[in-house]
């Protein structure tokens, strides 16, 4: 199956138009099947998948700083299911409220939703979609709120929790973005780069792959943070990891979007998108919280 998909990636290429930035060099024509496998009624897509590769590998990692620290099992075991609803809820809501309020808060059906992965059919039924929609502002935040709560009921310190899971965030993020690529949405402005995605699903036109632009960044800081945390184990619990992860990821965030599609028509009267106006206050907070730790220590 993987090696079917391969093959099938790397055949479907399509030239570039002649006089093009990149002449000699091909497009990438991007368009895979969204369904990972499926046994008899059951199917799981490419983006379930990688959530769920994500999530593995943060909870493998987390747990492994957390027996470095010789921290307890017993306060490590309720840390998934924080983190896991902190995101989805917090996504799911971010998203809801950031790019669409006009679609979800404004009806109770809208409402519903927002809350639930249906969807409310024009002949008055309705249809599981699963969530079609999350934002990764909304996911930080919910994570943040998920983890305080954690530490008030486990009392650990908060900056240690903090730490850790900024340590192990890439990796997520990697493999989330990744799930965007396959699901061809978050997709990049029209270019002609001759590493330029056409994103079949969408239109025929060669854009930016800014899901991968993303992706390769955050591997990168993942490899950055595990390569730190070995060389300086003692600022662990002063915040100064969440800070530097904050600060690289929405930095990034914020000059990536001026590759990317707007993702909602509001946007295009605004100087700065949606996403960039969010990574603002990320950005803030992770600079204090260095500025902080440095101070502390």
């Amino acid at each position: 199956m993987l090696r079917q998909l391969i093959t099938s990636l790397i055949s479907n290429q399509t030239p570039l138009p002649s006089g093009g930035v990149g002449g000699g060099f091909l497009y990438i024509t991007w368009n895979p099947n969204l369904e990972a496998f499926h046994i008899g009624w059951f199917s799981l897509r490419w983006y379930g998948l990688c959530w769920l590769l994500g999530f593995a590998l943060a909870y493998l990692l987390v747990r492994q700083l957390y027996k470095e620290q010789k921290i307890k099992d017993e306060l490590f075991d309720p840390l998934f299911f924080y983190c896991f609803l902190g995101i989805l809820i917090g996504a799911r809501l971010g998203h809801c409220i950031f790019y669409q309020p006009g679609d979800f808060l404004t009806s109770w059906k809208g409402i519903v939703e927002m809350l639930l992965p249906i969807h409310f059919l024009p002949d008055g039924g309705w249809k599981m979609t699963g969530y079609a929609g999350l934002a990764s502002h909304g996911g930080t935040l919910g994570l943040m709120i998920a983890l305080w709560l954690y530490v008030k009921k486990t009392k650990l310190s908060l900056w240690t929790v903090l730490d850790n899971i900024a340590i192990a965030t890439g990796s997520m993020a990697c493999c989330i973005r990744l799930g965007n690529l396959m699901n061809s949405e978050i997709i990049g402005k029209p270019t002609d780069v001759p590493w330029a995605f056409i994103f079949e699903k969408v239109d025929l036109l060669p854009r930016h792959p800014g899901q991968l632009y993303e992706a390769i960044a955050y591997a990168l800081l993942f490899a950055i943070m595990w390569y730190l945390h070995k060389r300086m184990p003692e600022k662990i619990g002063t915040g100064w990891y969440f800070g530097f992860c904050l600060t690289y990821i929405f930095t990034f965030r914020f000059f990536i979007e001026y590759t990317k599609e707007i993702q909602e028509a509001f946007e295009a009267s605004l100087p700065i998108d949606m996403g960039q106006i969010l990574s603002i206050p990320f950005i803030i907070l992770g600079v204090w919280c260095m500025i902080r730790a440095k101070k502390k220590a």
